[in-house]
């Protein structure tokens, strides 16, 4: 007589849950501590042998720092309801935030300054952002413009920057340090691409590492740049959420000279 076993279906959670767990490289004693529960209750999650809650998903989520998007994915691994949002940018929902970005970005005259997305495509910009578009081939400027592709590739902003191994791996570095908290197979291949754009480096025993300022030629003179980073932590929308403001800032008083000239001509 033949038998007929039945095999039953992983958890999608208990997966998910064991592969973040990994990704942090924590115990299950750790993420039991962190997650205020037992590790007894973890280990029946983990092997599928306990149905989590919605409350005990969430506060998992959270101690796993997870963005909002990954804190979604779980929950609906689950079987709940996402909890967060996206809208569109050009929706009436993110309208007074629209405002009160073009404020900043204007405010931020005469420095560049722009608005991307999570995978770098940009969304806004002020006037003096054209700093970075002069010389530029005209297919790296049709919408949408990814700006780490337009600021790496060799027929885009490369061309001028006279710190280009340093700056390039910079910026790919930190794609990179991105990816290693939250893994995105889009993103990994996109670094794969600006990786092959830039020529070999040799730090040497002077590389800074993350302080690396842009070194950018211009017509009036050589240009120093740094670059500060503006998350929305507190955002319950995931499109919001996955902002990043970009503003940069002139490394000394000759810079600021020039980009002050330059916005003075414009106008």
């Amino acid at each position: 007589m033949n038998t007929m076993t039945t095999v039953l279906a992983e958890p999608a959670f208990a997966r998910e849950l064991r592969r973040w767990r990994g990704q942090r490289r924590w115990s299950q004693l750790e993420l039991s501590i962190r997650a205020n529960t037992s590790q007894r209750y973890l280990s029946y999650l983990e092997q599928g042998r306990s149905q989590p809650g919605r409350a005990i998903v969430v506060r998992l989520a959270e101690s796993l720092g997870l963005s909002l998007r990954e804190r979604n994915a779980l929950l609906m691994s689950a079987g709940y309801a996402p909890a967060f949002s996206e809208s569109g940018m050009n929706t009436k929902e993110l309208a007074p935030i629209r405002t009160a970005l073009r404020a900043i970005l204007d405010g931020h005259m005469p420095y560049p300054a722009l608005v991307v997305d999570r995978h770098s495509v940009m969304l806004e910009a002020n006037a003096a952002f054209d700093l970075f578009t002069e010389g530029c081939a005209p297919e790296l400027l049709r919408p949408p413009v990814n700006v780490r592709r337009l600021a790496l590739h060799p027929d885009g902003l490369a061309q001028r920057v006279l710190n280009m191994p340093e700056w390039g791996r910079h910026i790919t570095e930190s794609l990179r340090n991105r990816i290693r908290i939250s893994p995105d197979p889009e993103l990994e291949e996109f670094i794969t691409e600006l990786e092959s754009y830039l020529p070999p480096a040799d730090p040497g025993p002077g590389y800074l590492g993350f302080a690396v300022p842009l070194r950018l030629r211009d017509d009036l003179g050589e240009l120093r740049l740094i670059t500060t980073l503006t998350s929305f932590a507190t955002a319950t929308d995931i499109t919001l959420a996955e902002l990043h403001l970009e503003a940069f800032l002139p490394a000394d008083e000759a810079t600021a000279q020039i980009l002050r000239a330059r916005a003075e001509a414009a106008t």
